[in-house]
């Protein structure tokens, strides 16, 4: 049995990830793929990838370009989610803030830096048309940490997924202000290079089993109740989320690297843009 290691968030869009696992579909490849959750999201991941803890990684697509340009030695073999991510703008329950204009000077509590919330609050600033180097933030390192943080006012808000947090919303805890789409495809599947260099055939097998799960997943007889009792949502709210969601079984497009890269140089997230060669896994 050949032994890959792959990580990602503990979210509703991996749940496919799990079902090829329980049903032994990556065994029958002679596959022995161990899934590990990663709630720290994308930055974590990435430096996962980078010191060998991790062979594939499902993380944000302006995450892994970022780190790459800026070094890590890994590329992005496949578009996992090809829709954007909903990225809700949260304030604790009792906050005084009420829009999102409202934000401008306030600070923003973020996963780690390099993460999707420390991106995504560049890309909504720039989409609200506030200065960039103005930005303010504090590491929380996950969800718990943001609860935390903005109960404690140590933050004032705190961008991540719709509807992962929607159950916080329902309970009181968060309030939501407003949400900010990805402009661009959320989810990539990214492997490290090592990884790539020695067992690029084991990759094809777990990308042709995934390329079968994930485009019959929407279909699957009560998939939605599924998603509802396995990651605590309201069913109405999976449904919502299930009817804006599409699994990818491609590559991610060039001119979509070429946008993440752009829009990356000009909020100075990056000192310059990588060749889309480096980023991007071709078949050989």
């Amino acid at each position: 049995m050949k032994k890959v290691n792959v990580i990602g968030v503990p979210e509703h869009f991996n749940l496919p990830w799990h079902l090829a696992i329980e049903e032994g579909a990556f065994e029958d490849r002679g596959i022995d793929l161990q899934w590990t959750d990663i709630p720290e999201g994308t930055g974590r991941m990435c430096d996962m990838l980078e010191a060998g803890e991790a062979d594939l990684a499902i993380v944000l697509t302006e995450g892994i370009v970022k780190k790459i340009t800026e070094g890590l030695e890994a590329k992005i073999v496949r578009e996992y989610i090809s829709t954007p991510l909903q990225w809700g703008i949260h304030v604790a329950a009792e906050s005084h803030y009420q829009k999102v204009e409202e934000l401008q000077h306030a600070r923003a509590a973020i996963s780690r830096f390099g993460s999707g919330s420390h991106l995504m609050a560049f890309v909504n600033a720039r989409q609200q048309g506030w200065d960039t180097k103005s930005l303010k933030f504090k590491e929380i390192q996950h969800l718990e940490g943001a609860i935390e943080a903005l109960s404690n006012k140590e933050a004032d808000y705190f961008m991540w997924e719709h509807f992962t947090t929607k159950p916080l919303v329902d309970e009181g805890i968060f309030r939501r202000l407003g949400d900010c789409p990805t402009p661009w495809p959320c989810f990539v599947i990214a492997a490290n290079d090592r990884f790539l260099e020695k067992e690029h055939g084991t990759l094809e097998h777990i990308l042709e089993i995934m390329d079968n799960y994930t485009g019959e997943f929407r279909n699957i007889p009560s998939i939605d109740r599924t998603l509802s009792n396995r990651y605590g949502q309201q069913l109405e709210d999976i449904r919502i989320w299930l009817s804006s969601t599409r699994w990818s079984q491609k590559q991610i497009s060039e001119e979509v690297i070429e946008n993440v890269s752009n829009t990356l140089l000009y909020l100075k997230l990056i000192d310059e843009k990588a060749e889309v060669s480096d980023l991007l896994w071709k078949k050989s």
